[in-house]
């Protein structure tokens, strides 16, 4: 006959917080460990199990820990038996009442008793210990193999896929929290990501959650919430070839080839759409550069359709600074590489051309990217000319630093492009000054009459201060050579290496006089001695 359980709480309790007795870690350990073992060997003692449950609320880790170890072991072990109840539960309430068998109703108590221990579980995910943060996180993923090998939802498993879906997705709800970092726990649950089932199912509950929150908190920038999002989806990784996706938590008895967790495209769709979503909303500023860097190599290549990513490239441009730049950077992977019609791209990089641009931390990366940007000899003749001469105008107040790498960087624009060497060669530059048609102001590069002008600027910059500056501006009076000069090397430099290059630079000796002075720069100490000596 089967013992019917008390539904009530057990009077006699072990758990006393705060406990400070010298035999306190022993008597903790031993109580949990024989609860537990009383438990699961007989059900009439099924009321220790609110003893085991009670430590996970502890003020003392190490009890807490010790629980969450109890706990695993016992729900997952009465999983495995079938003890917990299955389908639809009901309430407690209709479990006391209600005219049911003693084995019904412990399989009931022991449902709810687990559904409690989750909880607990998933509010220690946000403890203040790491190391029960992480008993607690690997406890749940415990619970999520049970639970896939051992449904306890009531449904017919040869027409559904066993996976417990609601657990996951509670479990990504704690780990996007909106009020605590929590890229240390993220980072360990990354094990579990390698796993194409867990990584499935995580992405498809993500992509809920980002919903839910950002339209509770009206599409406005959650910081803490946001950057938690990031942490996570960036640690996702997306197999290359379906032939590697043999790594399941769940293995699925049927129809495993047509489940959609075991489908390479589906995953890219699932990982496509997770981002999607989280890209629609505004992000914090410093977010989008984090994004922006890791873009074209670690998320494009994982996704179904690339060029879906416009409408985000867009929006960053529009942010400003060295995030429009890498905003470009993206959109030209996708012209480049997914064949993307996008007619604005070059007028958009021309109007990144500002005073300011020489100034900025991120100048190496601009005139690196811009080098690729326009290494196409296929560009038209009046998109190179206004560059070259836009970059010409801002060289007049740009500091020498800068100006290094700018006039060779004209040069080698002109040399991939013949025909600017117009600007170069006009005869009517040559003649009195005369108003310069180029329009600094107009925005589109089409109609700034560029090819009108001349490089009159880089004449003048021939009479500049810095000696290396003025030799680099004097390399267009003679016809460039084929051979592009190789700007990598300048780049980084700055003005501190200028002058430190100056002074290591070899002084030469510049005769004053036939005759070498001998005394006169002596001390006058050393001329009166002359005179003591005299005397």
């Amino acid at each position: 006959m089967i013992a019917e359980p008390n539904m009530a709480p057990s009077r006699d309790r072990n758990v006393k917080k705060g406990d400070a007795g010298e035999n306190s870690q022993i008597s903790y350990k031993k109580a949990i460990n024989t609860k537990s073992e009383r438990v699961l060997q007989n059900r009439k003692h099924a009321n220790d199990i609110f003893d085991v449950i009670e430590y996970l609320q502890s003020d003392k880790e190490k009890e807490i820990i010790c629980a969450t170890n109890a706990c695993s072991k016992i729900f997952c072990e009465l999983l495995e038996r079938g003890e917990l109840y299955v389908g639809q539960l009901p309430t407690e309430d209709d479990l006391i009442h209600g005219g049911r068998s003693a084995d019904e109703k412990y399989h009931m108590f022991m449902r709810h008793r687990y559904n409690n221990c989750v909880e607990l579980l998933l509010e220690n995910m946000g403890h203040n210990d790491f190391q029960v943060k992480e008993s607690s996180l690997c406890a749940i993923m415990k619970f999520v193999a049970a639970e896939g090998k051992h449904p306890l939802q009531n449904l017919d498993w040869s027409e559904h896929y066993s996976f417990p879906r609601e657990l996951i997705l509670a479990l990504v709800e704690h780990l996007l929290s909106e009020k605590e970092d929590m890229a240390l726990l993220i980072s360990r649950f990354q094990e579990f990501l390698e796993m194409d089932d867990v990584r499935y199912y995580v992405m498809s509950s993500v992509r809920d959650n980002i919903t839910r929150v950002m339209e509770r908190n009206k599409g406005a920038v959650v910081p803490i919430y946001q950057n938690n999002v990031f942490t996570l989806l960036s640690s996702i990784n997306i197999p290359s070839q379906a032939s590697e996706m043999t790594n399941f938590l769940v293995k699925q008895e049927t129809k495993h080839e047509d489940w959609k967790a075991a489908k390479l495209k589906e995953h890219k769709r699932a990982y496509e759409q997770m981002w999607l979503v989280f890209l629609k909303y505004k992000l914090p500023g410093s977010m989008y550069k984090k994004i922006l860097v890791i873009l074209h190599e670690s998320i494009m290549p994982q996704m179904s359709d690339p060029t879906l990513m416009i409408d985000f490239l867009t929006a960053a441009y529009d942010v400003g600074g060295a995030i429009s730049l890498l905003a470009l950077n993206g959109l030209f992977v996708l012209i480049h590489e997914h064949n993307l019609d996008y007619p604005d791209f070059y007028k958009k990089l021309y109007n990144l051309l500002e005073p300011t641009l020489f100034h900025v931390k991120y100048r190496a990366r601009f005139f690196h990217l811009a080098n690729i940007f326009l290494s196409s000899s296929h560009l038209p003749v009046y998109l190179v000319a206004a560059f070259v001469k836009r970059l010409a105008r801002l060289a007049l107040t740009a500091p020498p630093t800068a100006l290094l790498i700018l006039l060779p960087f004209i040069c080698n624009l002109i040399r991939r492009h013949p025909s600017c060497r117009v600007l170069i060669h006009r005869p009517s530059a040559a003649e009195e000054p005369c108003d310069d048609p180029y329009v600094m102001e107009e925005e589109d590069p089409a109609q700034c009459h560029a090819l009108e002008s001349s490089l009159w600027e880089i004449q003048t910059l021939q009479k500049h201060y810095h000696p290396d500056v003025a030799k680099a501006a004097m390399v267009i009076n003679e016809p460039l050579s084929e051979a592009e000069d190789d700007i990598s090397k300048l780049l980084e430099l700055s003005t501190f290496e200028l002058m430190e290059r100056e002074l290591k630079a070899k002084q030469k000796t510049v005769p004053l006089e036939f005759d070498t002075a001998t005394e006169l720069l002596k001390s006058s100490r050393e001329v009166l001695g002359v005179h003591f000596s005299l005397d």
